[in-house]
């Protein structure tokens, strides 16, 4: 990327109220068939949009074509059956029911590829597509299969890099593997998750991110903050193997948050998305405050590597307050874009 200080997002944008019911993850789809295929291409230019008015440089569909961020990829795989239905523990955090593997995972064919040519031909800006990380798969499902978190994180790993492959042939320029579980199995990411993570990303020529995050302003991931204390150290423990891994460019929750930002220099001399835009409020920042933070992770990261961004996704607030952080971000880097180029 050339521009300074590029903004972008780091996950999900709200989806309008003819597509699916607002301010609601896992939220079903109004449309079928013909019409919920137009009707997410109409939802994803809109997206597209209201990120260009925002000054948001590295645009994404706003995953205007997917209920969530993880099932929907594997809703597409063969070997896992969502009417066998099994209650697990997400992230050690809370409990959901989940689709069991019950067989070895594949891809019969490509899931996002469609969309994302579709998203290359709406803009000639350099574009950013997320799929979840392998651990994060694994910790969303019951396996009755592989029997070990492990091999079937290898497994998922193979499967996302096929996906990411014909990604990277179909323009995009970043690739984002979203892996909120690497805030919660320490041992797991030193023992193999990074590892199966650079196996996603393995022989791609565009740029590969990780996103790593104490995720949506849920009920359940605000009320597991409250647990982490004065400060959030979470990042400490993945940040030394991920500044030796193969991916390019770390994305990371700051503002509002309790994360000292001096962990940032734990992953000095990769490219870092700061997470200046609070996801867990509906509050929306000034663009000062957006400054000011970016400001403080200048500190830690050099200019030519500092990507301005979100703290997560923003499916669970309104159009109205998403839209309103998207202006802060873009303005804010604006102004810290000015100081360090006057």
């Amino acid at each position: 990327m050339t521009l300074l200080l590029p903004p972008s997002t780091a996950g999900s944008l709200p989806k309008p109220s003819w597509l699916a019911q607002p301010e609601t993850l896992w939220s079903p789809w109004k449309l079928h068939g013909e019409e919920l295929t137009q009707g997410k291409r109409d939802a994803l230019r809109l997206a597209l949009d209201d990120q260009r008015q925002a000054g948001i440089e590295i645009v994404s569909d706003g995953e205007q074509t997917r209920q969530h961020f993880v099932t929907t990829f594997i809703e597409h795989l063969d070997g896992v059956d969502f009417a066998q239905r099994e209650t697990v523990r997400i992230r050690d955090r809370y409990e959901a029911s989940v689709p069991t593997v019950v067989g070895r995972v594949s891809r019969p064919r490509s899931v996002f590829v469609e969309d994302a040519k579709f998203l290359r031909q709406q803009t000639t800006q350099p574009i950013k597509w997320a799929l979840p990380g392998p651990m994060t798969m694994v910790d969303t499902l019951f396996d009755a299969h592989y029997k070990s978190r492990e091999k079937l994180a290898w497994a998922f790993a193979e499967i996302l890099n096929q996906e990411a492959r014909e990604l990277e042939a179909a323009g995009v320029d970043i690739i984002q593997f979203d892996e909120p579980a690497f805030n919660v199995f320490f041992d797991e990411v030193n023992d193999w998750g990074v590892a199966a993570l650079e196996k996603a990303a393995e022989g791609l020529r565009c740029e590969t991110a990780v996103h790593i995050c104490y995720g949506y302003g849920i009920k359940a991931n605000t009320e597991w903050k409250k647990t982490l204390g004065s400060q959030w150290r979470q990042y400490e423990e993945a940040f030394p193997k991920l500044q030796t891994s193969s991916l390019d460019i770390i994305s990371l929750e700051c503002h509002n948050s309790r994360v000292p930002m001096d962990l940032i220099e734990l992953i000095r001399g990769k490219k870092v998305m700061v997470g200046a835009i609070d996801v867990a409020s509906s509050v929306i920042e000034t663009p000062e405050e957006v400054a000011e933070t970016l400001r403080k992770a200048l500190q830690f990261v050099d200019a030519d590597k500092l990507y301005p961004c979100t703290n997560c996704g923003m499916a669970p607030l309104s159009r109205e307050v998403a839209t309103g952080k998207l202006r802060a971000l873009g303005a804010g880097a604006a102004i810290v874009r000015r100081e360090l180029t006057a």
